[in-house]
């Protein structure tokens, strides 16, 4: 029995024809080898401007050693972001709803556009996470969305501390019940890391995935 072509988008490069659309491919690492292997888009909605998203680079890096050890060759993509948390009580929150969509729309111009035959998503933030959705709603292809983690508590007196302390100590200063230096040092220990609550990016059975998709 013939074994299943997963290749559902990208066999589209198969033909004599599109020799130069190989040519570029070959150009980014691609054998002959991996031609004949599904291509999985591998989303990571890395930022700098959040530690929500500061790390996710690198968990994409993570999940395409898991695309690659499952038979498949990964293609990593970046698309933007815009934080709640940071953008809130600004005039940047006019662009927060707007992004979801950005990000949406953009996660499906890459993966249509590349042909891919899934991917998977991977965010930490509001309108990210919602966007990745949200694409993965509209692309009808295989795909996992995978999340980048919570941020961990800070320490401060031995208590643990978070970014809801640090809105209560806003109330507390505003009521006159906390001093300026006190929410200063709440706002300077609140956010110090990120607990890494993710899928185990490099087990996932992408092979089976696509098979069931087949």
């Amino acid at each position: 029995m013939t074994e299943l072509d997963k290749r559902h988008r990208s066999s589209i490069y198969d033909s004599m024809v599109k020799s130069p659309n190989r040519a570029m491919l070959r150009a980014t690492g691609m054998t002959d080898k991996d031609f004949e292997t599904p291509i999985v888009g591998v989303i990571s909605t890395w930022a700098e401007n959040t530690p929500c998203n500061i790390h996710l680079h690198d968990f994409g890096k993570l999940a395409k050693e898991g695309v690659k050890s499952a038979g498949a060759w990964p293609v990593q993509f970046g698309t933007i972001t815009v934080a709640d948390g940071i953008a809130m009580g600004t005039p940047g929150m006019r662009f927060s709803l707007t992004s979801r969509d950005i990000i949406a729309d953009s996660i499906e111009a890459a993966m249509g556009g590349h042909n891919v035959d899934a991917f998977v998503a991977i965010g930490g933030c509001d309108k990210n996470m919602p966007g990745s959705m949200i694409a993965i709603a509209n692309m009808d292809i295989p795909a996992i969305f995978a999340y980048g983690g919570t941020i961990a508590p800070g320490k401060l007196d031995g208590k643990d501390i978070d970014l809801v302390s640090v809105f209560e100590g806003i109330g507390k200063w505003n009521h006159g019940d906390m001093t300026a230096e006190d929410v200063k040092r709440l706002e300077c220990n609140a956010a110090l890391a990120l607990v890494v609550v993710v899928v185990c990016i490099q087990l996932i059975p992408w092979l089976l995935l696509l098979k069931f998709w087949g």
